[in-house]
């Protein structure tokens, strides 16, 4: 699972855009007890969900005909420039170009070779989010690609990701960890767009967020007004987990994980 060692290539952050910041907001305190921190104007009003001072997330307003209610990874990089070159070569885009955000970083918006879009973090004064793991933070990643091997190659070639593959049932599954990392250091794996229950939203990043019940994680977002994309399944040695959106339409997902002697990795 993730952890703060935080690697070149590992997901540092994660955030989330809406047209109406202050009723998502109410969807997720509710979810997952988060609160919204509002930042200043300094970084534009950028916000972040917190539990008890420390930050599970990012958000931020965003007029739905500028950008789709989302919810983005980003990933750590030495040098955010050279980077987004390297994505372009492989294939990629950007869609926006590398920035410093005050002493915290440096970052940059781009595409992958599908189009699906993620965020790269030059780590400042900002190494990455506080609550991971645990009840309520980021857990887990998983890519939804029309085309696993062409996502393999660019993300190796970009982050020189590595990859173990596992056998579960219904098939195989691809994970992922940074070049620096071993098997421990696992964050996320990539799924064939087909087998996604919505595939025809298009490719994307996918965030699991970690609770203690899934079923009744589940039945509190379907009472905020959130989508069910996939209702709650148990697999063998990783949890009872569940694909969800919020009102806005962002999709995340949240896990139940198995107990640590039950998992598989």
């Amino acid at each position: 699972m993730l952890n703060d060692r935080f690697l070149t290539g590992a997901p540092v952050w994660v955030d989330s855009c809406a047209p109406d910041l202050a009723s998502v907001s109410a969807f997720y305190r509710e979810l997952f007890g988060w609160e919204l921190q509002r930042g200043p104007a300094e970084v534009g009003g950028y916000s972040q969900y917190q539990l008890a001072g420390r930050t599970t997330a990012g958000a931020m307003d965003m007029p739905a005909d500028e950008a789709a209610p989302s919810w983005t990874l980003y990933f750590r990089t030495p040098d955010v420039d050279a980077t987004a070159k390297s994505a372009e070569q492989a294939g990629g885009g950007t869609l926006f170009e590398a920035v410093d955000i005050l002493d915290l970083g440096r970052m940059a918006g781009l595409t992958d070779s599908a189009g699906v879009p993620f965020s790269v973090w030059q780590q400042g004064e900002l190494k990455g989010l506080d609550v991971l793991n645990e009840p309520g933070g980021l857990i887990w990643t998983e890519l939804y690609t029309p085309d696993v091997s062409a996502a393999l190659r660019f993300y190796g070639s970009v982050f020189g990701w590595q990859t173990t593959e596992a056998t579960f049932p219904g098939g195989t599954y691809t994970m992922l960890h940074p070049a620096d990392g071993t098997a421990d250091d696992m964050f996320g794996g990539v799924v064939p767009l087909a087998g996604d229950p919505a595939e025809g939203d298009g490719a994307y990043w996918l965030p699991y967020f970690q609770v203690d019940d899934c079923d009744s994680a589940v039945a509190r977002a379907r009472q905020g007004g959130g989508e069910v994309r996939m209702e709650p399944l148990s697999m063998e040695g990783v949890g009872r987990f569940a694909k969800l959106a919020d009102p806005a339409g962002a999709r995340f997902a949240v896990l139940q994980p198995s107990p640590p002697g039950e998992q598989d990795a």
